[in-house]
């Protein structure tokens, strides 16, 4: 085996491991070797006619999720339409109501905990409560240790973040987070879901063996 091989085996055994983490703490976890895969089973799991509310993410964006969520059979609040600001509001808003909310993640612990951390709060608070079905889409990339160095990723791509979305950041320029004081900042409000056993099959995890997003 070359050095693709074996890191291609490393990604493919976190994600089953992780998947088999996830599921013991009252998640639905599924592994895939491919993002293609994952993406089949993402729709499989959106009925005609659903509901359905999205974040910004680049892994949905490099899956190319986006796209066949506006062209199927779905009521997608659409987000990147909205034309303003109280537009895009009005659309966190009513994605609360969802009935499949569809997004990433920022970090995976090896104990099972699903960390994001937001600028205003619409991924953390959906994910948490309101819609009925949460399916959350991640490559391995996004396992970490444990909530310190979960905490400590999503400091380390805050910066991308606020490049990408054009927030006047200070780690926009400098590419290092400084904890600034700003409304702009990426890092206004963090969300930890310790476990899937509040209601039963709401949260499913589809854990992709590449490296996704940010």
């Amino acid at each position: 085996m070359n050095a693709r091989e074996h890191s291609e085996w490393l990604r493919r055994k976190t994600a089953r491991d992780m998947a088999e983490v996830l599921s013991g703490r009252g998640f639905v976890a599924e592994a895939f070797d491919e993002g293609a895969a994952a993406v089949e089973r993402l729709f499989g799991l959106v009925p005609e006619g659903a509901k359905v509310g999205l974040v910004g993410s680049m892994t949905l964006a490099d899956l190319g999720v986006v796209d066949r969520l506006r062209s199927g059979p779905y009521k997608l609040i659409d987000r990147y339409a909205a034309p303003n600001w109280d537009a895009t509001m009005a659309c966190y808003r009513e994605a609360l109501l969802s009935d499949v909310f569809v997004t990433g993640v920022n970090a995976i612990t090896r104990k099972g905990e699903l960390v994001c951390m937001d600028s205003s709060g619409n991924r953390v608070a959906a994910m948490i409560f309101g819609p009925a079905k949460v399916v959350v889409v991640a490559g391995v990339n996004k396992v970490v240790e444990d909530l310190d160095e979960a905490f400590e990723r999503c400091r380390r791509i805050a910066p991308l973040n606020c490049r990408r979305l054009g927030h006047a950041t200070p780690c926009a320029e400098s590419g290092r987070c400084s904890d600034c004081l700003i409304p702009e900042r990426m890092c206004n409000y963090t969300g930890i879901i310790h476990h899937g056993l509040k209601e039963k099959d709401r949260i499913h995890v589809l854990l992709i063996a590449e490296e996704l997003g940010f």
